[in-house]
């Protein structure tokens, strides 16, 4: 069944355009739920696009949405002189309902002066849907829409990057292939732009549901920021955000990151910054990338509350998988971060990182130069300062015991819990210690960290500040477990630091 419905134009008969009611599957952001009878129908679609194709397929291409934005967005009132935009949208084998409902939207939501074009980047769709029925069927509305095939599977950035250079507005705005717009999207993202062209925008994003299509909206006391694996991650905006925009939540948020799939840039500052970095041949990371060059290098990134735009979050076993080992070890080489090795592959948070070939990034810390790019610990102190990631480390790695060889192993047990003794596996996660004061912490004891040779030995002892005891190897009663001693100097109670960085 599978392959069939790939052979075929489509799953099921396509949604018409039809005229407002409000009453039809899925109006106004409504659920829309599958019948029992069609369950095994419905998961077996369900594997096309990693969503309910089904019910997607039911829901009218023009489908009307609830007004999500805050009271004091539905009565802004924007200049009438606003640059125009391009609205580029890549896609590989897309459903043809949520494609074509990502058009619609857009066509139905963006007043026609501020909307130059679409460019649809088609990133070698082999479903034969996405061909001639696609372009005879954009002929008839009434926007200028272009489509661009790449001969190869390039993947997201290249795709992009196409679309880019080919597109003519003022202002590039970027979608992913299964979004919603909403009403008023559009003009504050290019107002702001007109404010201020160095600052780059991002909306709102609501979740489309993956499984009944239902539109919720999304956060404004979110922002976008990352982990220890360079995974991008949304995180409750700070206080010290709150405060400088006064309580007034309508207000843009700085972000230090954004997630990368719907954001606005002015064209000649695109340009200006690099655009995306051609080096990163797959998807996943770039957007990491792109947020630290846009504040390092004398730009901004904002969210804009006024703004709301919907998009299906997919998890797909991608072709292209998302946070590959060349990323992480990619940016690591393009940043000088205060904490050498963390992302670059010398330490052991990333098994295998350092092995992987990253490609020539000489164009890249060029352009970094050419622009005055300020470093990654001015990022973190200025503009990410509530990150968890400590801006200078004493040690980051494992920390193994000299006469077992076994490691210090935080058992996944939450941060300053009780410490445990494991096999050193290699692999980084719960054995990466990250020390940030010369201090090893475990509940409310504390240990200090005294070097046990010559300045540069990596053997050290770790001696408890309140009992003056040293921390050694674990008893025959407990081998998970390592104990407390009187200090002595033996190699039960000398611990070395493999992979670590070594700070003042």
């Amino acid at each position: 069944m599978f392959l069939d419905v790939l052979k075929a134009p489509f799953a099921v008969p396509v949604p018409a355009v039809i005229s407002r009611s409000q009453e039809g599957p899925g109006e106004m952001g409504r659920a829309v739920l599958i019948p029992r009878e069609e369950q095994e129908k419905m998961k077996e679609l369900f594997k096309i696009n990693q969503f309910n194709l089904l019910a997607s397929d039911r829901i009218a291409l023009n489908r009307s949405l609830p007004d999500v934005r805050l009271d004091g967005c539905k009565s802004k009132v924007y200049p009438e002189e606003l640059p125009n935009t391009s609205v580029v949208i890549v896609f590989h084998n897309e459903a043809w309902s949520t494609l074509l409902r990502t058009l619609h939207s857009v066509i139905a939501r963006s007043p026609p002066r501020l909307l130059a074009e679409i460019v649809l980047v088609d990133d070698a769709s082999e479903r034969e849907f996405l061909k001639a029925s696609l372009e005879n069927y954009v002929k008839k509305l009434d926007v200028p829409i272009r489509i661009l095939r790449m001969e190869q599977r390039s993947g997201l950035i290249r795709a992009r990057l196409r679309g880019a250079a080919a597109s003519r507005g003022q202002v590039i705005t970027f979608l992913d292939a299964h979004c919603e717009c909403t009403l008023g999207w559009l003009e504050p993202l290019l107002a702001r732009i007109k404010e201020d062209r160095k600052t780059v925008v991002c909306p709102i994003i609501d979740v489309i549901s993956d499984d009944t299509f239902e539109y919720m909206a999304g956060s404004d006391m979110t922002y976008g920021g990352f982990n220890w694996k360079l995974n991008f991650r949304w995180y409750p905006v700070p206080q010290r955000e709150m405060e400088r925009r006064k309580g007034d939540r309508t207000l843009p948020v700085r972000t230090p990151t954004m997630a990368g799939g719907l954001f606005s840039i002015d064209r000649s500052y695109f340009e200006e910054i690099g655009t995306y970095d051609a080096g990163m041949d797959i998807w996943g990371g770039e957007n990491l990338e792109m947020s630290f060059r846009i504040w390092q290098c004398g730009g901004s990134l904002e969210i804009i509350t006024y703004s709301h735009t919907g998009q299906i979050f997919q998890e797909f076993p991608e072709i292209f998988p998302s946070n590959s080992l060349e990323i992480p070890r990619r940016i690591g080489q393009l940043q000088d971060f205060p904490w050498p090795g963390m992302f670059d592959g010398s330490c052991l948070t990333i098994p295998g990182v350092v092995k992987v070939d990253y490609g020539d990034v000489s164009v890249r810390k060029a352009l970094r130069e050419s622009l005055g790019c300020k470093p990654f610990s001015w990022y973190l102190e200025n503009v990410y300062p509530d990150s968890q990631i400590p801006r200078r480390y004493y040690s980051l790695g494992e920390i193994r015991n000299v006469e077992t060889n076994q490691c210090l192993d935080n058992m996944g047990r939450k941060e300053n819990e009780k410490v445990g003794f494991f096999n050193c596996h290699g692999m980084g996660g719960n054995q990466v210690n990250k020390n940030r004061e010369k201090h090893l912490k475990n509940k409310e004891d504390i240990f200090h960290g005294i070097k046990s040779h010559s300045l540069n030995s990596p053997l050290l002892t770790l001696r408890h500040l309140n009992s003056n005891q040293c921390l050694a190897e674990p008893s025959e009663e407990d081998r998970l477990v390592p104990t407390m001693r009187e200090c002595g100097g033996g190699r039960s109670q000398q611990w070395l630091l493999r992979n670590m960085t070594l700070g003042a």
